[in-house]
């Protein structure tokens, strides 16, 4: 409907919205995934989908339209918990106005309605409904059973549940070995509504002062399976903190005295980063990640004021918050590049570009190798390579 009401094509109008939302997260240092597929660009893979569906009866037609006969899927419910026998007939669990046979079933494949986008397939003209182009995108990329597959907590029933079913129903094997689900993002305590003026977007924040990286500690410093309340007090603490980051990386920068290296200095990092290392990995608790980092800072400020701390013990301090600041993203927030020979890997880039022309793809391969030892993740996209510290 956008894109008709300006007059513009669809693809023209997404791509508006697309370039906004990369702009964003590369303003919070959010590192880019590797693959960004579009619904648009996985109809292939949804005919497959439908196709094999149909062939087990899984799929009834009505109005032109695809629809999955959950019935048909004995495990429905297995994410969420949720006992079938408990929808009730009558009650809409889903987005989509369809005729259906039973309130249950979701629908694959809409039919072409006057003025929508729509395509060409062997069960007629029309769009993906909105379950199908999540698993076709999967299908696309990954080919097959995915690791982790994450999403916030309102899309575990049905969103999930109907990927699960549609995936496993067609190609019988599982969808995804674990599911992460992350809680609602909450402002001034309850959720965003532009009625009640708590509603922000990220440039608005940014039109009003306040800093990207308070913005980012602010949103990842409370547990992915707890509601985050994000206050504008809250961006205040978060400067707060980052103050005390960014005092004590100055200390350090400070230290020109060369000595003997510190034995409580060792000792204290290696320790800081075994504990940062097991609460990480226990379900990812940021919140004893950041208290880790902060008592030893509280620590290494300490020795800095006994004047036990010396040239190459700052360089191992400031080693061991780069590794964690690879998880965190705000202490040497916006300088991954920094102390990177930026001409020689452009260098490399054109080198490598010469060499993939010329289809000496070993040197390509070679070149690619080389920087990712490194620490350089280079990224082919349609607008050309793009790297990036890993």
């Amino acid at each position: 409907n956008g894109s008709l009401a300006e007059g513009i094509s669809l693809r023209e109008y997404t791509d508006r919205y697309i370039k906004i939302f990369f702009d964003d997260i590369d303003t919070l240092n959010i590192e880019r995934v590797e693959h960004n597929p579009r619904a648009t660009e996985s109809v292939p893979e949804m005919i497959d989908i439908i196709s094999r569906l149909d062939e087990k009866g899984m799929v009834y037609e009505k109005d032109g339209s695809r629809y999955f006969s959950i019935s048909k899927f004995d495990n429905y419910g297995r994410l969420s918990r949720l006992d079938t026998r408990e929808i009730k007939t009558g009650l809409r669990y889903d987005t989509d106005e369809y005729e259906k046979d039973d309130v249950r079933d979701f629908v694959l494949w809409k039919a072409s309605k006057e003025n929508e986008p729509s395509w060409d397939t062997p069960f007629g003209k029309g769009r993906p409904g909105w379950h199908i182009e999540c698993s076709a995108m999967v299908r696309g990329v990954f080919g097959g059973t995915i690791d982790i597959h994450t999403g916030g907590v309102d899309l575990i029933f049905p969103h999930h549940e109907n990927e699960i079913a549609q995936s496993e129903g067609a190609y019988d094997e599982s969808f995804a070995r674990f599911w992460i689900h992350v809680e609602h993002l909450l402002v001034d305590g309850t959720k965003m509504s532009k009625s009640k003026g708590n509603y922000y977007t990220l440039r608005d924040l940014l039109e009003k002062g306040y800093s990207p990286r308070a913005i980012r500690f602010l949103l990842i410093s409370t547990h992915y399976r707890k509601q985050l309340n994000f206050t504008i007090e809250g961006i205040a603490q978060a400067e707060n903190a980052l103050a005390r980051i960014d005092n004590f990386l100055a200390r350090l920068q400070d230290i020109r005295a060369e000595g003997a290296t510190d034995a409580a200095v060792k000792t204290t990092t290696e320790e800081f980063f075994e504990h940062f290392t097991e609460v990480m990995d226990d379900d990812l608790n940021i919140s004893g990640g950041m208290g880790a980092l902060f008592e030893y800072i509280h620590t290494m400020n300490s020795l800095i004021d006994e004047e036990r701390i010396f040239l190459s013990d700052a360089d191992c301090i400031l080693n061991a918050l780069k590794k964690v600041d690879s998880v965190f993203g705000f202490i040497f927030f916006g300088d991954r590049k920094a102390g990177v020979d930026t001409a020689r890997i452009e260098s490399l880039i054109e080198e490598r570009q010469r060499a993939r022309k010329e289809k000496n793809f070993a040197r390509s391969d070679e070149i690619r190798d080389t920087l990712l030892a490194e620490g350089i993740v280079l990224e082919d996209t349609r607008e050309g390579v793009r790297w990036k510290v890993k």
